[in-house]
């Protein structure tokens, strides 16, 4: 199971990219980060920029979140959305 990322209502294992959904609906899909099953809470706006980010450093979007889940020192989802926040500040310096 390691390296797999799910939609707990979907059996796709890949985090695909849907311009029509609602960007703050909330999903929740499972990770696997280190051997152990979690599932995690964002909104669709920020699975799909975590896809983009892992996209674009040639990881799996499971890798990227073991890499946020090892930096951590709070609840991941928010882990989560502050690495997207600051990944794309960086990115777009204003």
């Amino acid at each position: 199971m390691e390296g797999t990322v799910r939609d707990l209502a979907q059996t796709d294992e890949s985090v695909a990219i849907d311009q029509a959904s609602d960007p703050s609906e909330i999903k929740k899909r499972s990770v696997v980060i280190s051997g152990h099953r979690t599932s995690v809470s964002l909104e669709n706006i920020f699975w799909d920029q975590l896809r983009i980010i892992a996209d674009q450093r040639r990881q799996s979007v499971n890798q990227l979140v073991s890499r946020i889940d090892k930096d951590r020192s709070g609840n991941l989802s928010s882990a989560i959305r502050t690495f997207v926040l600051q990944f794309n500040l960086a990115q777009n310096p204003g």
